[in-house]
């Protein structure tokens, strides 16, 4: 079965049963290599959007997921992949059973931009729901944001 690694609002397992509501949460694991930022900025609704770019010192916390195929379609328009927003990609993820080769989504634009402080507190408050380590989910609040009024 394909499995989906999350790193942004859908590593909320609730989120994730809405939009794919056959698609269980496998477990979680580091991409290593990777870290987490923002993109996109032109093509967002509120400012940049959740990405992950090749850093060799990083690592990011992943939620994977088993989808089947008929879960997929309905996850990609949720994403945005339609409307070019974001492209697949397959990347190995680090977990306690092993390596787990995943797909993720990536933004399809630019690096840059500050993320809207909402945004922002959905993946944090996501990444805590699913078990992310203390001190990964205190950096995703503490990382600089800007309001919607700015």
């Amino acid at each position: 079965m394909p499995v989906y690694a999350a790193y942004g609002s859908n590593m909320d397992p609730k989120q994730m049963a809405e939009r794919a509501p056959h698609s269980p949460m496998r477990g979680t694991g580091w991409l290593t290599g990777w870290r987490l930022t923002f993109g996109g900025e032109d093509v967002g609704w509120e400012g940049p959007l959740a990405t992950v770019v090749e850093d060799e010192g990083s690592q990011v916390f992943v939620v994977l997921y088993d989808v089947p195929e008929w879960d997929e379609p309905s996850l990609d328009r949720w994403t945005g992949l339609d409307l070019g927003l974001y492209t697949k990609i397959r990347l190995r993820v680090a977990t306690l059973d092993g390596d787990v080769l995943a797909w993720f989504y990536v933004v399809d634009s630019y690096e840059g931009g500050l993320p809207a402080a909402r945004y922002l507190g959905i993946i944090a408050d996501a990444a805590e729901k699913a078990g992310a380590p203390d001190d990964y989910v205190h950096e995703l609040r503490a990382r600089p944001c800007k309001s919607l009024g700015d």
